[in-house]
C-alpha cells in the first residue's frame, strides 16, 4: 500500500495546470425544410435537390492533413417532421476507378462516404451514417469525443448509391427517431460529412480536423436551425420463430444419443423509445444460432480463457457498460467489472454419476429473458441498465432405464448499472457502477458458487490543456457471499491460491463466508498536439478482490506499474506513409510488497508508400518469481523470458493481399522456446466475393509443465514434466454479397494440436538460484508406465509411492459455420444456418498432420441446421 501511496502522489504532483482550449473556426450548415420528400433512388432528379443549399470545401484528414482533396466532394441537407435527407455528390475524374465492392453491413470496403450528427451537441457523441459506393450501410455511434466506436448499433434507415459520369452519389433517408436531441434545445448539432478515396487511401472531411487533435467530436462543424423538429421515440417489436434439426453420432445404449434431434422455439426482441434519450431494449427467450463459434484451443493454464462477446444483445452499446480495470489489450487488459460471457455460459456445476450411467448435459444456459436501458442526455449523463434472468439446468441422468435430474446450473439473476456525468463543458467525468448476482442454489451447487456478489466502482476523468493531458482513476470494491465450502474454493481459485505454504500475508480460513477486496487503476496520459505521447498507470487487485461472477480478472493480490511512450509520423515522406514507435517498462508487486516480474517492451509499425507494411516488436521480462506455477504451492523463481515478432503485408486495397506474422520467445536456461508462423492471403476476384485463408502453425517446448500434485512421505509433491507441444489450424473464409441486404458467410477450420509430455519430475527447491537445482528428474528406477498411470516409486523400495494419469494429448477438432442472411425490410431479417462439428482425442501425444487430417473427416459430424424468420414492427 505504500507502493501505491507513492505512485498516486507522484502522479498528481506531475498533473499539468489547466489552460484554455485553442480557437479553431467552426464551419456552419444550414439545412432546408421541405414539404415534398424525394424517393431514395442514388439519382437525385428531383426539384428540391436543385434548389438545396449544397456545401463542399473538403480538407484531407490522411495522408496529407490540411490539403486540398484529390477529387471534390459536396453535400446537401434536407428535413421534414420526420426524417433527414442527406445527398452526397462524390465527383470523380476517373469513374471507372471507383471501388464499389460489396459486403456485409458495417465492413465496408471501397469508396465511401458519410456523414456524422453530435444531436446532444455534447462534443463528445456523435452518431454516423456512411455508405460505400457499393451500397454497403455502414452506421456506429461516437462516444467519448472518438475514443470509442461502438459498430454494433443499427438503426432503420435508408440508402441508395447510383455511379455516373461526375463520379458517384449516395441519397439517404434517417428517421428522427434514430437519433438523439433534446426537444426546445437551441437547434445547433454538430456536424461531420467524410469521404474516403480508396485507390488514393485518402479520406476527407468537411470540417477540417488536424491529425494531432486531442479527441474528434469536438471539432466538429456545426448544423443550426434544428429548431422546428419533434424528437422522435422508436417503439419496435421484433417477434422472431427458429426451428432446429442436428444429427449426430448415434451411440448404442445412449437413450440421449440416438443420432437426430429437433427443436421449435419463438422469442421476441423489442427497442422502445421511454424518452428521446432513453432506449430501452428487450429480449425474452433470445436465440443466438446464428452467431460465429469461439475458435479451438487446448488451454493448458490455470487460467480461464476470455472470449469476445459475440451476440448482438450484448455487444450493442457495450462500451457505456463497461468499467474497465486493466490496461492494453489481452491479459491484465481484460480486467473489468462486466463480461457479459458470464451470461448465458456453459453450465459450471459439477455433479458425480454411478458407473453405467449415461448423462444428458446442457451445452449452454437458457436466458429466459433480459431488459437493457441505455442512453445519453444532453447536459452529459450516460446510463446504461441491464437485468438478465437465466434458467435452471438440470443433468438428466439414466441408470439401467432410471431417470433423475441434477441442478448444473442454478436460477441466477444478473444486474449491472452504470451511470456516468460530464461537467466542466466535458473537461471532467465523474460515473458508477454496481452489479449484482444472485443464485438460486440447491444443496447439490451451494458448495460450488457464490449464493450472492457485489461489485461496486466509482471513476473520475480530468482532461486537461485543450483534452491533451487527462488523468483516470477508476476504483472499485467486490464482496461475495456463500457457504464455508464455496468461499475455501475461492480461496483456493487460480486468481489468488491462498493455500500457498510461503503467503505470509494472506490465511486459508476455510470457516468464512464472505470475501471482500477492492480493486483499481490510475493512469496519467498525455497525447495530441505533438507526435510525442505518454502514460503512466498503476493498477491494483487486493488479495480479496473477487469479480468472476459477472466480470473477468485472471489474477487477484497484484500491484502492477507500467510507463509508456509513443512517437508517431502520420505525414507521408520519403519511402513511408506513416509510422509509429512504442516503448514502455512495468513492475509487477503483490500485496505483501515483494516484486514478482519486471519487463521491458517495445514494438513499431510503419506503412510504406507503396502501402506495404510492416510491424514488430520484442518484451523482456525479468527477475519472475511465479506465485501461481506450482497452482497452490510455494513461489518460483523462473528463468528471464524473451519474446519477439515480427509480420508484413501487402496493399490491402488490392484484389489479392497477403500477409505473414512469425513469433520467437525462449527462457534464457533453455527451459522453454516456442516459434509460430501465420501467413494468411485475401483474394478477392469480384466486387461482391471476398475469400480468405489463413493457416498457423506454433511449435512450443516447456521443460516446466505442470502435471498433477500428488503427496509423498507427508511433503507435497509438484508433478512436472517437459512437454513437446505442436498446434495446426487452417481459417479459411468465404464472403459472398448478392446484394447490400443478401450476404452467403462461410467460416472453417480445422485444428489439430498434440502434447507429449517426458522427462517428468517434482519440485523440490522453487526458489533455488541454481534453475538445474529447483526440480529432481525422476530416473528409471523410480518411474514406470503401467494400465495409462505413472507409477512413482520415490524412495525406490519397490513398492509404489504415488501415481498420475497419462497427460498426452492429441486433439482434433472442426468447427464450421453457413449463414444465409436477407433483411428483407430494415430490422426483419431471415437467416439459414448450418453448423458443423467433428471432433477427436487421444493420449497418442505425437502429432501425424496428414493421418490426423484424415482421421478428423472421417470423424461422424455433429450437424446443426437453423432457420430463423423475425419481422419487425415498427409502431412509431
Amino acid at each position: 500500500m505504500k507502493l501505491l501511496f507513492f505512485a498516486i502522489l507522484s502522479l498528481l504532483i506531475t498533473l499539468p495546470v489547466a489552460a484554455t482550449g485553442t480557437e479553431f473556426e467552426k464551419r456552419n450548415y444550414k439545412p432546408s425544410r421541405i414539404s415534398e420528400p424525394p424517393e431514395i433512388d442514388g439519382k437525385l432528379d428531383e426539384p428540391v435537390w436543385d434548389k438545396c443549399n449544397w456545401d463542399g470545401d473538403f480538407r484531407q484528414f490522411e495522408p496529407y492533413n490540411g490539403q486540398e482533396p484529390s477529387q471534390r466532394t459536396e453535400f446537401c441537407i434536407l428535413y421534414d417532421d420526420d426524417n433527414l435527407y442527406v445527398a452526397i455528390r462524390a465527383y470523380d475524374c476517373s469513374p471507372d476507378s471507383i471501388v464499389q465492392r460489396l459486403t456485409r453491413r458495417d465492413q465496408e470496403d471501397g469508396d465511401i462516404v458519410g456523414i456524422a450528427f453530435d444531436s446532444y451537441y455534447d462534443l463528445r457523441t456523435a452518431f454516423v451514417f456512411g455508405v460505400s459506393a457499393g451500397g454497403t450501410k455502414f452506421d456506429w455511434v461516437v462516444s467519448n469525443d472518438g475514443q470509442n466506436e461502438d459498430r454494433t448499433w443499427d438503426p432503420n434507415w435508408w440508402v441508395s448509391t447510383n455511379v455516373d459520369e461526375k463520379g458517384w452519389v449516395a441519397e439517404m433517408r434517417i428517421p428522427f427517431s434514430q437519433l438523439r436531441f433534446e426537444k426546445n434545445g437551441n437547434g445547433i448539432w454538430g456536424l461531420q460529412v467524410f469521404r474516403g478515396v480508396y485507390r488514393h487511401g485518402e479520406l476527407n472531411f468537411w470540417q477540417h480536423i488536424p491529425q494531432d487533435a486531442p479527441g474528434l467530436v469536438h471539432r466538429f462543424g456545426l448544423m443550426s436551425g434544428m429548431v422546428d423538429i419533434e424528437p422522435r421515440t422508436i417503439f419496435d417489436i421484433t417477434p422472431y420463430a427458429v426451428t432446429l434439426a442436428e444429427s449426430f453420432q448415434a451411440q448404442p445404449g445412449n437413450p440421449f444419443a440416438t443420432g437426430s434431434g429437433y427443436d421449435l422455439k419463438a422469442g421476441l426482441d423489442a427497442k422502445i423509445g421511454i424518452t428521446n434519450n432513453l432506449t430501452l431494449d428487450l429480449t425474452v427467450y433470445p436465440d443466438f444460432g446464428q452467431v460465429e463459434a469461439d475458435p479451438s484451443e487446448v488451454n493448458l493454464t490455470a487460467y480461464e480463457t476470455f472470449y469476445h462477446e459475440r451476440r448482438p444483445f450484448f455487444i450493442e452499446g457495450q462500451n457505456i457498460s463497461s468499467f474497465s480495470l486493466g490496461i492494453g489489450n489481452g491479459g491484465v487488459g481484460n480486467d473489468n467489472l462486466f463480461y457479459s460471457r458470464r451470461i448465458g455460459r456453459r453450465p459450471q456445476g459439477n455433479i458425480s454419476i454411478e458407473n453405467g450411467s449415461y448423462v444428458d448435459m446442457p451445452s449452454f444456459t437458457n436466458i429466459l429473458g433480459a431488459a437493457k436501458l441505455t442512453g445519453r442526455t444532453r447536459d452529459g449523463l450516460s446510463v446504461a441498465i441491464i437485468q438478465s434472468l437465466t434458467a435452471e439446468e438440470k443433468a438428466e441422468i439414466d441408470l439401467f432405464g432410471d431417470r433423475s435430474f441434477k441442478t448444473v446450473e442454478p436460477l441466477t439473476n444478473y444486474f449491472v448499472s452504470r451511470v456516468q456525468k460530464e461537467y466542466n463543458e466535458g473537461n471532467t467525468l465523474l460515473g458508477g457502477m454496481f452489479t449484482n448476482t444472485y443464485r438460486n442454489l440447491d444443496e447439490n451447487l451451494a458448495d460450488q458458487m457464490h449464493n450472492t456478489a457485489y461489485t461496486g466502482g466509482i471513476d473520475f476523468t480530468q482532461y486537461f490543456k485543450d483534452k491533451t493531458w487527462m488523468f483516470n482513476i477508476n476504483a472499485a470494491m467486490s464482496h461475495v457471499e456463500g457457504n464455508e465450502l464455496a468461499i475455501t474454493r475461492t480461496q483456493r481459485s487460480s486468481a489468488r491460491y491462498f493455500q500457498r505454504p510461503d503467503a505470509g500475508h494472506v490465511i486459508l480460513d476455510s470457516t468464512r463466508t464472505s470475501l471482500t477486496g477492492t480493486g483499481g487503476r490510475m493512469q496519467l496520459l498525455r497525447s495530441g498536439n505533438s507526435n510525442w505521447s505518454f502514460m503512466g498507470a498503476m493498477l491494483w487487485k487486493s488479495p480479496e478482490f473477487e469479480i468472476n461472477d459477472l466480470g473477468y480478472m485472471r489474477e487477484a493480490d497484484q500491484l502492477f506499474q507500467v510507463f509508456w511512450v509513443g512517437y508517431r509520423e502520420w505525414e507521408p515522406k520519403g519511402i513511408y506513409r506513416n509510422y509509429n514507435i512504442n516503448v514502455n517498462q512495468y513492475t509487477i508487486w503483490a500485496f505483501d510488497g515483494n516484486r514478482y516480474a519486471t519487463g521491458f517492451n517495445a514494438n513499431g509499425y510503419i506503412m510504406f508508400d507503396n502501402y506495404w507494411y510492416s510491424y514488430g516488436g520484442m518484451e523482456y521480462n525479468h527477475d519472475i518469481i511465479s506465485r501461481n506455477h506450482l497452482r497452490g504451492g510455494p513461489a518460483m523463481r523462473l528463468p528471464d523470458r524473451i519474446n519477439s515478432w515480427i509480420g508484413a503485408g501487402t496493399d490491402n486495397r488490392k484484389k489479392f493481399t497477403a500477409n505473414i506474422n512469425g513469433n520467437y520467445g525462449a527462457g534464457m536456461k533453455s527451459n522453454s522456446k516456442y516459434y509460430g508462423v501465420s501467413p494468411g492471403i485475401t483474394y478477392k476476384p469480384v466486387d461482391m466475393l471476398n475469400l480468405s485463408f489463413n493457416p498457423s502453425y506454433t511449435h512450443r517446448f516447456e521443460e516446466l509443465q505442470y502435471v498433477s500434485q500428488n503427496a509423498f512421505d507427508n511433503t507435497d509433491r509438484y508433478i512436472f514434466a517437459s512437454i513437446d507441444q505442436k498446434v495446426i489450424n487452417f481459417s479459411f473464409r468465404i464472403n459472398l454479397t448478392v446484394l447490400p441486404d443478401i450476404t452467403v458467410q462461410y467460416w472453417g477450420q480445422p485444428f489439430i494440436t498434440s502434447g507429449n509430455y517426458y522427462d517428468f519430475k517434482h519440485i523440490n527447491n522453487p526458489m533455488d538460484n541454481d534453475y538445474h537445482n529447483r526440480f529432481h528428474v525422476y530416473d528409471q528406477q523410480q518411474i514406470s508406465f503401467e494400465e495409462g498411470l505413472y507409477q512413482i516409486d520415490e524412495n525406490m523400495d519397490g513398492y509404489i509411492d504415488y501415481q498420475f494419469g497419462n497427460p498426452n494429448f492429441r486433439v482434433k477438432e472442426f468447427l464450421s459455420n453457413l449463414v444465409i442472411r436477407w433483411e428483407y425490410n430494415p430490422g426483419s431479417t431471415i437467416f439459414l444456418v448450418w453448423n458443423q462439428c467433428r471432433s477427436g482425442f487421444d493420449t497418442n501425444g505425437k502429432m501425424d498432420f496428414f493421418e490426423d487430417m484424415d482421421r478428423l473427416f472421417s470423424e461422424k459430424p455433429h450437424n446443426i441446421f437453423l432457420l430463423k424468420f423475425s419481422y419487425r414492427i415498427g409502431l412509431r
